[in-house]
């Protein structure tokens, strides 16, 4: 799903917020052990969402499913995540976060248990409803957390520590999720998934201070928010990347398998390649996006273009396809921070209303790139579905070349 860099928490950590006054009387440990436990929980998260695409074929092969239908599991997540963002933030206002977030991670164990379990593909179905909701409620709460647990100075480590889970999940998560289902079986890996997230959800209990709601999110600010221009431009820019990259990416594993002809222990390291190089994108692209978040974004989204294009042809042999792999790994990398960063920068006043309008555009175009990916691969070819991957990624060189030859300036003048 989604990251972010030091940039974003700048904001709020450079006023401290009323809960910073109780720090100095909690063990700094205490706080960086809360840290990673959110951490823990992203991690976690972010493996569950997009494992599916390691597992694709196997499990529509089990339920006998085309791979458009299995690309369902992409598709469902998105959509729920999408609409619970705003709504969990805005009904659970003055709940304790700290409660919700154990709610939620008790959700995802429980979702992949019944993915696990299920005998009906539509009870997959049902449990990825369920992840989503757990995406777009912990995002939403957990991305504003770090000025409350470790004092302002060290807001902007936490916040990388913090988001570091979204590379390690495609890093870490998803190739050794995919290893596990090649040697046990697709229902092994959702049955340690959830095993991983009882653990996070035990850690959480007991390392996690009460956190009482601040500055509660109204459906009036977000609404707000979308009035204006710097906040349409990262709307429209967020929906060209993400829905070129989801909608090529999810089918990643039938290209590989067919156009490439990797077998299944080979697309793993293919798919732990294009993570690395994700970590590499995200760290990068986080050390310059605040400077320059049009160049990255645009030089994100063209790296992403030329891949994707070039894939049905150089993708034909494993060192063209593993090599076209790290370029898209280290551009998707950059793809959500310089997000992320658009609508922090956008809307410098509200960082909560931020982060839910960042989660809920990114998940709801994770959702759509699936689905349409679905139908033109069902319909066509994989190798047809990374060309038009290419040619929407290219949409977003010219979108943001156009903000900057209009010279649309931030708020804050950067």
């Amino acid at each position: 799903m989604a990251s972010t860099n030091t940039t974003t928490a700048a904001g709020p950590a450079a006023t401290p917020r009323p809960a910073e006054v109780d720090l100095p009387t909690r063990s700094p440990l205490v706080g960086w052990l809360a840290v990673v436990a959110v951490m823990l929980g992203i991690f976690s998260i972010v493996t569950t969402e997009i494992l599916p695409i390691g597992l694709l074929t196997k499990i529509g092969s089990g339920f006998a499913v085309s791979d458009g239908a299995a690309g369902l599991m992409m598709t469902m997540p998105g959509l729920l995540a999408a609409v619970s963002a705003p709504v969990i933030t805005v009904a659970t206002a003055r709940v304790d976060r700290r409660l919700m977030l154990c709610v939620f991670v008790l959700m995802l164990a429980g979702a992949n248990f019944l993915a696990a379990a299920a005998p009906d593909y539509w009870l997959v179905l049902l449990s990825r409803v369920v992840v989503g909701v757990v995406i777009g409620g912990f995002w939403s709460i957990g991305a504003g957390l770090a000025p409350r647990l470790v004092p302002a100075k060290s807001v902007g480590r936490a916040n990388s520590v913090i988001f570091s889970a979204v590379p390690l999940g495609s890093v870490l998560g998803v190739p050794v999720g995919t290893f596990i289902g090649d040697v046990a079986g697709w229902r092994t890996s959702f049955v340690v998934l959830g095993a991983f997230a009882v653990g996070v959800l035990a850690l959480l209990l007991l390392v996690m201070p009460p956190l009482t709601p601040e500055q509660p999110t109204r459906l009036g600010v977000l609404r707000g928010m979308c009035k204006g221009v710097n906040t349409r431009f990262a709307l429209l820019l967020t929906f060209l990347a993400v829905l070129a990259h989801f909608g090529a990416y999810t089918y990643l594993t039938p290209f590989l398998e067919r156009v490439t002809q990797a077998g299944s222990g080979l697309t793993t390291v293919f798919l732990l390649v294009y993570g690395a190089a994700g970590i590499v994108g995200n760290f990068v692209g986080g050390a310059v996006v605040g400077r320059r978040p049009r160049a990255v974004f645009g030089l994100a989204a063209g790296m992403i273009a030329a891949v994707t294009l070039s894939l049905p042809v150089l993708g034909r042999w494993p060192v063209g396809a593993v090599a076209l792999l790290v370029v898209w790994g280290v551009a998707y990398g950059a793809v959500p921070v310089s997000s992320q960063t658009w609508f922090a920068k956008a809307t410098p006043h509200a960082p909560e209303a931020a982060s839910v309008l960042f989660t809920a555009s990114f998940q709801a175009t994770i959702s759509l790139g699936a689905l349409a990916g679905g139908v033109i691969v069902d319909r066509t070819s994989p190798s047809t579905v990374m060309t038009l991957g290419g040619l929407t990624a290219t949409l977003v060189v010219v979108a943001a070349w156009t903000h900057f030859t209009r010279r649309l300036s931030w708020p804050d003048g950067a």
